[in-house]
């Protein structure tokens, strides 16, 4: 089956399932991020995160609030993911390549403990270039599942498309709050 095929596939399947006006538990949530993307548990993981950004809310975005700074969503929907990608075995690769990267570049200090924080800085940036993507992909999964519906806002005006300085801001359909026990705004949680 082609990429195309296979997404316009999901994005039927998708259409068909209006989160908006049914019941949904919590098996329910997982089970249609089942079909709809390829990694559902970093899906649920995003969309859990989004949910803890929206607060009492039920949107996230386009900066989270964190120790005084204002974060882009997605910048800090990365960040909070960064202890996945420490886990993963292809990171010892990534610091290996850095290493060599900032060795050929005539780049790394010859203090050991200053060249260690230097190769950690750069692949902390390398992590969060690649969790930003990962991200997108697995909002994208959300928005065709119809958990969340997808905006920008910034510079200008909202619109539906990025660019012109604006940032993602991401609306949790209430009836996803509610499976997740968030409960929809002004209502209590179940």
């Amino acid at each position: 089956m082609t990429l195309r095929v296979e997404q316009e596939r999901k994005h039927a399947a998708a259409v068909a399932w209006p989160a908006n006006h049914e019941d949904l538990d919590l098996p329910a949530v997982l089970a249609r991020l089942a079909r709809i993307s390829t990694r559902p548990r970093y899906t649920f993981m995003v969309l859990n995160l989004i949910a803890r950004a929206a607060g009492h809310s039920n949107s996230a975005g386009p900066y989270v609030e964190e120790k005084g700074r204002a974060i882009p969503v997605r910048d800090w929907l990365s960040d909070a993911l960064i202890p996945m990608a420490q886990r993963d075995v292809r990171r010892r690769a990534v610091i290996d390549q850095v290493r060599c990267d900032l060795e050929d570049k005539g780049m790394l200090p010859s203090d050991a403990a200053a060249a260690e924080q230097c190769i950690a800085d750069e692949v902390r940036e390398r992590l969060l270039h690649s969790g930003r993507t990962n991200v997108s992909r697995a909002v994208s999964d959300l928005v065709r599942a119809g958990f969340i519906h997808r905006h920008y806002q910034g510079y200008r005006v909202d619109h539906a498309n990025r660019g012109a300085q604006r940032e993602a801001v991401y609306t949790i359909v209430p009836a996803v709050q509610c499976a997740l026990g968030k409960g929809a705004v002004g209502q209590p949680a179940l």
